[in-house]
């Protein structure tokens, strides 16, 4: 079996945007909350990373598609979970090779993967190894990906996920919906795959409390400070009805400390001219 790291995939110059997609009517009607977005902020948060975008789609193999193909043509690094099963609900592998214009094959390390989980099944209930029963070549379908996908390994029941890379750059990173397989996998991408990306330097979030104004008002220095103080990013979280605060809006800038410092005292200045009233100070480092 040839060695599971795949190649790190190309990227532009600029840092891509990690997004995420969600699979599944389950999610959509409230019969299960997702639970792997707060898990891959974490992940990327560790790593000194942010999530940008979040799409949460039914099992409509038309809809997944057309989500599919709109992240294999952005610079992005997406995860996908969901819908990669073996079931007539699971439609996410098919539509992938739809969103990519290309046919889907059984990956020969995927199959060598099933294979060796249903020997082992078969070992664990004490039964006979049968390869060609029915139920057994069915389960090989979970390892039919789009031509030229790179599997991801699942530590927790040997079925893999797999990787497309899409013409515009995009990246996305197909993993179950289970997340006690999910969550080891993406954790391997990660690591294996965007070391690079990593952000070893500190970060801080500096942010004040401001009365008496919207955001539209605020919008023109907002724009001021991501021009003038390079990597810097501005932002605003507006609130109506907050218990200690009342209407208000946290506005704030994020990024390494020496310019935030910076940036934040501009952000100060800038204020006055608007004779709002500023409240407490917060910092997240």
């Amino acid at each position: 079996m040839t060695q599971l790291t795949p190649p790190v995939p190309p990227l532009a110059k600029t840092r891509p945007e990690f997004g995420l997609i969600i699979v599944g009517d389950e999610i959509l009607s409230g019969k299960r909350a997702d639970k792997h977005m707060p898990k891959l902020i974490e992940l990327l948060s560790a790593r000194g990373l942010s999530l940008d975008w979040a799409d949460y789609v039914g099992d409509s193999p038309e809809r997944i598609t057309r989500t599919l193909a709109r992240a294999f043509e952005t610079n992005s690094i997406v995860f996908s979970c969901g819908g990669i099963g073996a079931t007539p609900d699971d439609h996410t592998r098919q539509c992938a090779g739809k969103a990519l214009g290309v046919d889907i094959v059984l990956h020969p390390d995927a199959e060598a993967l099933i294979r060796e989980r249903i020997q082992d099944t078969a070992k664990e209930q004490g039964v006979p190894y049968e390869p060609d029963r029915h139920d057994n070549i069915h389960r090989l379908n979970m390892g039919v990906f789009p031509v030229g996908a790179r599997i991801i390994p699942n530590p927790y029941n040997k079925i893999p996920g797999f990787t497309s890379l899409g013409s515009g750059g995009g990246a996305v990173h197909f993993v179950p919906g289970f997340p006690v397989m999910a969550w080891p996998m993406m954790q391997w991408v990660l690591d294996t795959q965007y070391p690079h990306l990593f952000q070893h330097e500190a970060w801080v979030e500096h942010s004040v409390i401001v009365y008496g104004s919207m955001e539209a008002t605020l919008t023109p220095l907002m724009q001021d400070l991501e021009r003038d103080f390079d990597g810097v990013k501005v932002f605003s979280l507006p609130s109506m009805d907050h218990p200690v605060h009342g209407r208000h809006i946290e506005l704030g800038v994020k990024g390494a400390p020496d310019v935030v410092a910076q940036a934040y005292a501009a952000m100060i200045a800038g204020l006055q001219p608007f004779g709002v009233k500023l409240g407490p100070e917060l910092v997240r480092k």
